[in-house]
């Protein structure tokens, strides 16, 4: 007679978390590794721990495979992503964005302009990462000449990287949080705009209210000038440069599926690499396939300009496959199950539902170090509860974005954490409390929860389409 699996205890999914956090704090703090075979290395005790509780292999197998295949539509996204970046910087479309987004610095609004330029090249790029270590570099020396307190300035670029890292359809992790809760791409990026733009609103505004005692200080613009420079040496930069981006927006308004709007962004930006900077076929599929090589001489600029392309997404790509493997056998044997009765047990009404997404997100976030993870187990976790109440997906990615997205840089063990650490050379605690969108975005999330604003509701048949 067969064996029925016994149900996996809340203990012994504990149990495969203690091992995926202590194997992460160690990879990435001890060996200098990258996340991926730690949570490989979890997946497979996950698989033992279930083995030993009665789950077949076959089934455990079955699980993880679904799982992946929830997040190939992220994938294709990302892997045409890579070769729109690589087009994009080719055609002088970035470029272009950043050395217009670097004209609105003034001395009087000093901290309120940081905030936009990295808002501006985070929208371009997709990256936090590369806005910080390149931009953020520039205006933590300015900032610092200007005597503004360094975390002051550390935390306006935060705030303006994550904006963008949070809302462009180039970012990997605006395609993992729809992915994990179901929801398109699009639809998601709209739905962000209740949270995100409120929170950027009162971002700015207090940062001008800090900047103003700075008013009358002359600014410093060496460091600007000379990536100004050497942009313009290397490009021809135009205003007709812009038209792709914002195509790729109006397509994101008019409702075009994600990846035929992004297809055509990678068409315009070959065409327009072509007539404005003179580049032949071959460069423009290299750029797209491999990414683009900038050799300024100027390491800021070749370190922001010399990405994308198809290949530079297979970090990410393989990272997604290995997450969405430990996710796999979390959900099919019932770990992550476990975990979210828990969990859920404090979770009665819309707005207690998304309270305990938003300190999920941030508790994956302090004792797993990874932001993807903060995006993958919640979502996977939440997910049925969110269908069960009958709230559409676009709500869970969003709330997963709110506070898995923007926590991530606060945290100093955190991959994202350590990275701002490192470049910016300001402590994550000394400019957390000037990071003022990363805070006040998870709050206005669980405020909209409690209250039902914004809240989108599916109808009955929509519900039972999406479990």
């Amino acid at each position: 007679m067969e064996k029925t699996a016994r149900k996996i205890t809340f203990g012994a999914a504990m149990l495969v978390i203690a091992f995926l956090v202590a194997g992460l704090i160690a990879t990435l703090t001890l060996w200098g590794g990258d996340p991926h075979m730690p949570i490989m290395a979890a997946a497979v005790f996950a698989a033992i721990v279930a083995i030993r509780a009665g789950h077949k292999w076959q089934d455990i197998e079955n699980g993880m495979l679904n799982t992946i295949r929830m997040s190939m539509q992220a994938i294709l996204i990302l892997a045409i992503i890579g070769s729109i970046i690589g087009t994009w910087i080719v055609a002088g479309v970035v470029p272009t964005m950043i050395y217009y987004g670097l004209q609105i610095l003034s001395p009087g609004i000093f901290l309120l302009a940081a905030c936009i330029l990295c808002c501006i090249v985070s929208l371009a790029t997709g990256s936090s990462w590369t806005t910080a270590g390149t931009v953020g570099i520039a205006l933590i020396g300015v900032g610092g000449g200007l005597g503004i307190p360094l975390p002051m300035v550390a935390g306006a670029i935060v705030s303006g990287a994550y904006f963008g890292d949070k809302m462009s359809p180039l970012s990997d992790t605006t395609n993992l949080a729809p992915a994990m809760a179901g929801a398109n791409l699009f639809d998601h990026v709209r739905h962000m705009f209740f949270t995100t733009g409120p929170s950027l609103v009162i971002a700015l505004v207090l940062y001008g209210i800090l900047g103003m005692r700075y008013a009358g200080k002359e600014l410093d613009v060496t460091a600007i000038n000379e990536l100004l420079g050497a942009m313009s040496a290397q490009f021809t930069i135009s205003p007709l440069l812009l038209i792709p981006p914002i195509a790729v927006i109006i397509m994101v308004v008019l409702k075009v599926p994600a990846i035929p709007g992004l297809i055509g962004g990678v068409v315009l930006g070959g065409a327009f690499a072509a007539i404005f900077q003179g580049a032949g076929m071959s460069a423009i599929i290299d750029a797209a396939h491999y990414g683009y090589v900038s050799e300024s001489g100027i390491e800021a600029v070749d370190y922001l300009l010399s990405r994308g392309g198809l290949d530079g997404m297979m970090w990410t790509v393989s990272l997604i496959l290995i997450a969405m493997s430990f996710g796999g056998v979390m959900e099919s044997t019932g770990m992550l199950q476990a975990i979210a009765e828990k969990i859920l047990s404090f979770a009665k009404s819309t707005g207690s539902l998304v309270l305990s997404t938003v300190c999920t997100c941030i508790f994956v976030n302090i004792v797993a170090g990874d932001q993807y993870l903060s995006l993958v187990l919640p979502g996977r976790m939440f997910k049925p509860m969110y269908d069960e109440k009958r709230l559409h997906p676009k709500n869970l990615s969003r709330v997963l974005e709110d506070a898995g997205t923007l926590s991530s840089a606060l945290i100093p063990w955190n991959t994202c954490g350590a990275f701002m650490m490192s470049t910016l050379g300001v402590h994550p605690f000394a400019y957390l409390p000037y990071a003022f969108l990363n805070l006040i975005n998870p709050i206005i999330s669980v405020f909209y929860g409690y209250t039902g604003i914004t809240m989108e509701y599916l109808p009955e048949e929509g519900a039972q389409k999406t479990q």
